[in-house]
This record gives C-alpha cells, structure tokens and sequence, in this order.
C-alpha cells in the first residue's frame, strides 16, 4: 500500500522560512543586522553556503538588505509576513499533489492486485472445467435481460455462444434437458455447459450493455 510521501523543501528554503518567522515574531528587529553567514551557519548546522542563499532569497524579496562591507540586515516585516503567507500556499498546493499522488498510486496498486485476483479465478475455472467440461454454469435472467421470451431455438445459442442449455430452473420448477422451443423468461437461471469463455459470451448475449 503507498504511504503518504512527505514534501521535504531545500534546506536553504527552510532557513529563509525560519528567518522570516523570527522578523514578523519580531525575533529580529527593523534594521537589525543579521548574523554572519558563518553564525548562521552553525545555528542551522548548516555550510555557509546553504546560509547564503537562505539570506539571497530573503533580499530578493525585499525582507532584508545587504551592506557592502557591513553585512545583511532586516529590510521589511510586511514582506516577511507575504512570503510566510505565500510559502505557506504553495507548500499546501505541493502537499496536495503528493496526496493525488500517494491516492494514484494505491489506486494503481489495488488495480493491480484486482487484476491478479481476476486472473487467478479465471485460470481457476479453465483447470476445474479441464477436469470437469460438463459442470455447468449458471446465469441468473433478469427484467433487464435481452432475448426475454424468445425461445433456444430463435436465438441460436449454441451458435451464438457455444454454450449447452441443460437446464432452466424458475423459482422451485427446474426444466431439465429443455427442448428447442423453450422460452426464456425474467426470474429463470439458465444452467448451461462450455469452455471457458462460454460464460462470457453468455453474459454478453443476454446482457450486452453492461
């Protein structure tokens, strides 16, 4: 079954997030310098690098500013507060996707499984009627089903499907070995023998929309 996958930002993403927290918590006051990136980086436990491009994105958008010489200070806590805002949209657009994901995948897997069960029933019934070519099968009629009141010989069953009608059983009654001129009618279960693909052929016969 598929878990739940979780969406794991970059972790410079992650810092710039957290600095913006500290502004708009006011942790980091209007025009407040910012540590060195090398400070930083060990309050993160992160390299200076990843530091870097945390404090890049926060000056790009306007949440700090950066000195020649004197280093990276806090520019806005109104921008701060749009980036958490607008962070915190597209992380739920992400972790929405990840679920249509997730719910894809266990769908495919379900499918797939259905599939094999499918297959094992239908190399089940071809070996019991290997072994057993007169069990017959049985089809339930319903006010739904076609050719309702015609006859086996009208219909040509044999031809049509393949398949021998031995039986046709309404409520209590059963007609054994019925004639070429028996009708069939709503409530009655046709019981009738073939191969492996005769039951499908049936079903379509007399249930071809569904």
């Amino acid at each position: 079954m598929a878990e739940k996958k979780k969406v794991v930002r970059p972790r410079y993403q992650q810092i710039a997030v957290d600095l913006a927290e500290r502004i708009v918590e006011n942790r980091y006051k209007i025009g407040e310098k910012i540590h060195a990136r090398s400070t930083l980086a060990s309050t993160y436990n992160a390299s200076p690098e990843t530091t870097r491009k945390a404090i890049n994105v926060l000056v790009d958008l306007g949440i700090m500013e950066v000195r020649h010489g004197s280093g990276a200070f806090v520019a806005s806590k109104e921008k701060a507060k749009e980036f958490l805002l607008q962070y915190q949209d597209v992380q739920s657009i992400q972790e929405t996707k990840a679920d249509i994901m997730a719910s894809v995948e266990k769908q495919k897997e379900e499918l797939d499984h259905f599939s094999q069960l499918l297959d094992q029933l239908v190399n089940q019934t071809k070996r019991i009627h290997k072994m057993n070519p007169l069990l017959p099968f049985e089809l339930q009629l319903s006010k739904n089903s076609e050719h309702l009141d015609q006859s086996i010989s009208e219909l040509n069953i044999w031809q049509v499907t393949g398949a021998t009608v031995i039986a046709i059983s309404h409520e209590e009654e059963l007609l054994v070995s019925p004639g070429p001129y028996a009708k069939f009618s709503e409530g009655d279960t046709v019981h009738f023998i073939g191969n492996e693909y005769t039951l499908q052929r049936m079903m379509n016969f007399f249930y071809p929309e569904e």
